[in-house]
């Protein structure tokens, strides 16, 4: 049995969406914080020929963001210039976009990720679903609110433009960031939205999609848990397998990635991690946005999963995935061996 299978402990397990920051993160602010102290150490590690990298690793995955922001304050009084700018004219590549990742508040960062998701022609959905499918509504309101400073208009107009159909009405409801946030359940309409999804999908030939949008996009992470096991009671298969039967395309993935949330946040990173790393080459876009993001939320349960499904660390992952300044300093975030 696969683990998006297993419902058994599924009601009761904590969830993602209501941690508080920093509990459950491999970064945490660092006791005896030098703002000032810090900028001249990095100033100092980018000045003349060369850069001491391992400075700028040290300083800036040992610090809260909130710390890194403080930090910025002090770079920009301190130098008359932003330590964004000076980062990206000392590195490259992807260790330059780490750290950039690093230094920016983390409404902004998503915010950022999403516009380069929907720039010029074609749009990046899987980062669209990676983002939205795992966010919590007041992480979609900083990054509406982010968004709208940015580009001086609001993420929903901008998405309405660049995807359609179902794709777009289920990325729009989500980006409203209105999902229900009570705690409690309520049996009766959770045996009633099981049969509702049965009804509008396997038990029917074709498929109404309005109704799993409806209640995937709307109901409560802790409502749909119980509405997840109500319908394998009912259809005999989980909800996971009936979508990936009866949709295709970037809906099944929208919706599945919903769905892998709802169960665990944790467990559909590690998966997202490993499939970053799988195979030649590595797509290190995901793998930073993921590591960065989440590194003051739930990055040690992401750990713990990953080592659950693959039955290796996501460190020696890590390790002999990437080498250079920029394997070490998401080694860094990622923050010890499991």
């Amino acid at each position: 049995m696969s683990l998006w299978d297993d419902l058994e402990s599924l009601v009761s397990a904590p969830s993602s969406f209501t941690a508080k920051p920093g509990e459950r993160g491999t970064i945490k602010p660092i006791p005896n914080f030098n703002a000032g102290g810090d900028a001249k150490a990095l100033k100092k590690a980018m000045r003349g020929l060369g850069t001491d990298e391992k400075t700028l690793i040290d300083i800036l995955t040992h610090r809260s963001s909130a710390q890194r922001q403080l930090i910025c304050e002090a770079y920009q009084k301190d130098t008359g210039k932003a330590l964004v700018k000076d980062l990206k004219g000392e590195t490259g590549g992807s260790f330059e976009e780490v750290l950039v990742a690093l230094v920016t508040p983390p409404a902004v960062f998503d915010c950022h990720e999403v516009i380069q998701a929907i720039k010029g022609a074609g749009t990046t959905e899987k980062v669209l679903i990676e983002i939205f499918a795992s966010r919590s509504n007041e992480q979609i309101k900083a990054l509406s609110d982010a968004y709208f400073n940015e580009k001086k208009k609001t993420l929903i107009q901008d998405l309405k433009g660049e995807v359609s159909g179902d794709v777009s009405k289920v990325l729009l409801l989500l980006a409203e960031g209105k999902r229900a946030a009570d705690t409690t359940v309520n049996m009766e309409k959770a045996k009633e939205d099981a049969k509702t999804l049965y009804n509008a999908g396997e038990k029917t030939f074709g498929t109404d999609e309005s109704k799993f949008i409806e209640i995937l996009c709307q109901r409560s992470i802790s409502q749909l848990r119980q509405t997840l096991v109500e319908y394998k009671n009912i259809s005999g298969k989980t909800l996971q397998q009936s979508i990936e039967s009866e949709m295709s395309g970037n809906l099944e993935k929208l919706l599945v990635a919903i769905v892998k949330c709802v169960k665990s946040v944790p467990a559909y990173f590690a998966e997202q991690l490993y499939m970053s790393m799988k195979g030649g080459g590595t797509d290190e876009q995901t793998l930073t946005r993921i590591m960065v993001s989440r590194s003051e939320i739930d990055l040690m349960d992401i750990r713990a999963e990953f080592k659950k499904l693959y039955k290796y660390s996501l460190h020696s992952a890590i390790k002999s995935d990437l080498s250079d300044s920029y394997g070490e300093c998401v080694n860094a975030i990622c923050g010890g061996d499991d």
